[in-house]
């Protein structure tokens, strides 16, 4: 079933009881992570008679779900993560919005979803940062949108679902990691992968973060901030942490990070480093990259720097590696000047003090 989207208008109720505007200022002078939430959310609903129906912005509340939906038995599940930036001259901008469209659209055909078009997908999006326009933090804080589709159709049958909810809702927020941009440090798994052949690693499902989380919390026990996993085949090569792409910097300026074989998320922000590195004249290599290999590089100097990046987290220096067998340092366990390049130009362009010359930028009317 398909929708002329064009055609379908977003019914805008305001919320009548917003957050006070006294307690959001005392709210955004400590910001964290996805823990407080905009006064809003967007609501489309999809069967496979009417195609998408019943647009609507309105005051964010929970979800009544009957106990067999799909979703929760079958995990048809996927979503987004993006930002909207308020920039010095006071505009609010969304950083390649239509990316997060295709990937989401990409996400869906591997989970048996229906597509939601590029136009309706962005729209939602807007609609809810211009009614929450109020919500975008200055300086370095942003509002984190998570676009998300679960399956709604009551029923046991293992089966695509016949009814789907889209979803947007915002988290004003700050720095993904504690301590802003200091060096992270890292656990490499190797009794847990996260994706294989075939799977569903390049889609951003939740199935994918919730058989992380073991090894997050693994992670977490020993002091680091984020897990590593190797490939599900060998469990030899590097493909990504557990939130985020990862590069290496090599001491002759070449950048290697591994490459997109569909047990790996098409990170947004790992096209866009990629771009911006191979304008700087660095050679930009997508290969297969050991963890054997990572460890002799590192110990030799070849090495010279790591990161990792994601929306969430934008660019984040990788300082410590830790392992089973023990740990090593990258560089000097700061952070590296491609890195601090790469990020100042990444994060200068989302906030609109970097020319955008690649048109990635795009204004959030409000009037």
């Amino acid at each position: 079933m398909t929708t002329d989207t064009a055609l379908l208008d977003f019914t805008i109720t305001p919320n009548a009881h917003p957050m006070a505007e006294a307690d959001r200022l005392t709210a955004f002078e400590n910001l964290g992570f996805g823990t407080l939430f905009t006064d809003h959310m967007t609501v489309i609903q999809w069967d496979i008679d009417k195609g998408w129906h019943s647009a609507e912005v309105k005051a964010r509340a929970p979800f009544q779900i009957d106990p067999a939906a799909s979703v929760l038995h079958y995990a048809q599940e996927i979503f987004e993560g993006m930002k909207a930036y308020r920039t010095p001259d006071g505009r609010i901008t969304l950083f390649r919005p239509e990316e997060n469209a295709r990937r989401f659209n990409k996400s869906a055909a591997r989970m048996a979803m229906p597509d939601v078009p590029e136009e309706l997908f962005l729209k939602a999006v807007e609609e809810l940062v211009k009614i929450d326009a109020k919500w975008v933090p200055e300086g370095e804080g942003s509002l984190y949108l998570r676009p998300f589709m679960f399956a709604s159709e009551t029923f046991l049958g293992v089966r695509p679902s016949r009814q789907y909810i889209f979803c947007v809702i915002a988290s004003p927020v700050g720095p993904y990691f504690k301590g802003g941009g200091k060096p992270v440090t890292l656990w490499v798994s190797e009794d847990f992968t996260r994706a294989g052949p075939g799977g569903t690693g390049a889609a951003k499902c939740g199935g994918n973060y919730a058989g992380s989380l073991l090894a997050q919390a693994e992670a977490t026990k020993r002091g680091c901030d984020q897990v590593v996993f190797l490939d599900a085949a060998e469990h030899r090569w590097v493909e990504e942490l557990g939130g985020m792409n990862v590069f290496f910097v090599m001491n002759d300026g070449t950048i290697v990070t591994p490459p997109l074989a569909g047990t790996i998320l098409p990170g947004i922000t790992r096209a866009s480093i990629i771009k911006l590195a191979t304008e700087n004249g660095l050679n930009v290599v997508e290969r297969p990259y050991s963890f054997e290999e990572w460890q002799n590089d590192a110990t030799s100097g070849k090495l010279r720097e790591a990161f990792a990046c994601g929306t969430a987290a934008v660019v984040a220096a990788i300082g410590t590696v830790r392992h089973a067998g023990g740990e090593f340092v990258i560089g000097n366990a700061g952070t590296g000047m491609e890195t601090e390049k790469l990020r100042n130009q990444l994060t200068g362009i989302q906030r609109g003090t970097v020319a955008d010359s690649h048109g990635w930028v795009k204004d959030v009317t409000l009037a």
